[in-house]
């Protein structure tokens, strides 16, 4: 054997794997003590007997005993190894602790290349991560081979376990289960220092895992899992602006799909969480639709999902709604009813859903409407100022007065957007004397301000006057100040030039004007 295995310290051998090649085998040992670092060594053995160093890998960190675990797997059965992980288990972590590391390399024509470790304990105490791994087989049915990782220093010395799942010719990096030596009674200790995991054990075609722990041997059966399809459809399939307080029934269909398939009827219970205008994250806000079942946004039910497709409705009460420009979300969450039973839900399958109900405005007239739509902007200023107008302590604020008349047919979804310069900021507006609803708020540049005016629609001949202003910014001294009022509808229009109108004034700044 070459020099790099003589030395005692280095503890040569004390662990070993194969590596299948399509066309050779190589053998891979550890030594977790050579340069106090550890190492792994692949090399290659000829029919006669002679020893060829191929590759040489070195730990990163004294003292972790880098090698003294290896795993060999073939992810893809296809009888050539994909992946070696070798682990560290006295890794130690930022806070000294020793939370363990396990290494993935890659394995190309013979050769490890190192990729992404796999993630494991987050909780910064002494874990061992990584004092034992194997490789199941395909413990979820999917095709491909997995792994299972043990830290038995886990949660005070109880001790746990991480499932990987195999994908193509790798092992995904995040763990798919997690179990915990506390969650037996009473609580093991050392649960997760020795694994297996390559037969089935009742009969059950799924491969079963067995976990050593002080003491004890836990035998645990796998899981059938099971893959929902969810479909979601809507009547009608649009929000009709003009009913105030219309209903939109909404049809949920399941089906699922199951592993290992067996004859006879299988099925999952399932709970399906329904809620509407997802992308409003407090509880508290004002949906634009309820379920009329429950009287709010919210909806939970239960069902018995088969290979058969099963389908539910649901009524929703749609609102009155100032925001036509989105769509009404609903999002749908699943959850498994009795998550330790079998069949448990896909882990990698997205357990939350969104779909959209489009808003449709109507106009009352068959006929297309066709608008006159003036925009009218008067600047409330003293008759005996002058221009330019001189900001000072007693006038920094400009107040215009804002008139819109429809002329025609119903404007839906009226709005007022003001543009205005950088030395200027949206300080107030007044409501119409007619009680027409106005809601004015600042755009997302803060240089321009969204007013909504008379939802849903103005009405023929409908006339809104208010007063909009405008304070000036003194981080921003500039010679002019300019405002661009323009109004817009979603309905028809066929002459929109007197839909905007832009203001320009020459600005000067008091001497005396004290800044703060």
């Amino acid at each position: 054997m070459p020099d790099v295995f003589d030395a005692r310290p280095r503890l040569r051998g004390y662990s070993v794997a194969v590596i299948n090649t399509a066309t050779t085998v190589n053998f891979v040992g550890g030594a977790p003590r050579t340069n106090y670092t550890g190492q792994v060594v692949v090399y290659n053995i000829n029919s006669q007997g002679n020893v060829t160093i191929l590759q040489i890998q070195k730990g990163e960190q004294i003292g972790s005993y880098f090698g003294s675990v290896l795993c060999a797997v073939d992810v893809d059965k296809d009888s050539v190894t994909d992946i070696l992980l070798v682990g560290a288990p006295m890794y130690m972590n930022d806070y000294k602790k020793e939370q363990g590391q396990v290494y993935m390399f890659t394995i190309i024509g013979g050769i490890l290349h190192q990729g992404k470790p796999l993630e494991g304990p987050s909780s910064g105490e002494n874990t061992r991560f990584g004092a034992a791994i194997a490789a199941l087989s395909d413990v979820d049915l999917d095709g491909f081979n997995d792994v299972i990782v043990g830290a038995p220093l886990e949660n005070q010395n109880s001790g746990a376990v991480y499932i990987y799942n195999g994908y193509k010719n790798t092992i995904k990096t995040k763990y798919s289960q997690k179990i915990l030596g506390s969650s037996f009674t009473p609580p093991l200790q050392f649960f997760g220092r020795s694994l297996d995991g390559h037969k089935d054990l009742n009969g059950d075609s799924i491969t079963d895992v067995t976990v050593g722990a002080y003491d004890k041997v836990v035998q645990f059966w796998s899981q059938s899992i099971a893959d929902i399809s969810m479909k979601v459809s809507f009547t009608p399939d649009k929000i009709v602006l003009t009913n105030r307080n219309s209903e939109i029934t909404v049809k949920f269909c399941f089906d699922a799909r199951f592993r290992p398939a067996k004859t006879g009827q299988q099925s999952v219970s399932i709970t399906y969480s329904a809620m509407l205008d997802a992308d409003l994250l407090s509880s508290r806000v004002t949906s634009r639709g309820q379920f009329k079942e429950s009287g709010d946004r919210f909806l939970t039910r239960s069902i018995d999902i088969g290979t058969t497709e099963r389908c539910a409705e649901h009524i929703i009460n749609v609102q009155e709604t100032s925001d036509s420009d989105q769509a009404l979300a609903l999002r749908v969450n699943l959850a498994s009813q009795k998550p330790e039973s079998s069949p448990v839900l896909n882990p990698y399958s997205s357990g939350s859903s969104e779909w959209f109900v489009s808003i449709k405005l109507v106009h009352l007239l068959s006929t297309t409407c066709v608008l006159l739509f003036p925009l009218l902007v008067s600047w409330c200023i003293s008759p005996y100022r002058k221009l330019p107008y001189v900001v000072s302590d007693k006038s920094r604020r400009l107040m215009f007065q804002v008139t819109l008349m429809n002329k025609k047919e119903n404007a839906y979804n009226t709005k007022l957007k003001a543009v205005f310069s950088e030395n200027l900021f949206f300080a107030s507006s007044t409501s119409p004397s007619d009680g027409t609803d106005v809601l004015c708020d600042v755009g997302k540049s803060q240089g321009s301000v969204n007013c909504q005016v008379g939802f849903p629609f103005l009405k023929d001949q409908q006339k809104v006057t208010f007063d909009i202003g405008f304070d000036f910014n003194l981080n921003y001294l500039q010679d002019k100040a300019f405002i661009y009022f323009q109004t817009s509808s979603e309905s028809y229009e066929d002459f929109e030039p007197d839909n905007a109108v832009n203001i320009t004034i020459p600005v000067k700044y008091d001497t005396e004007m004290h800044f703060t």
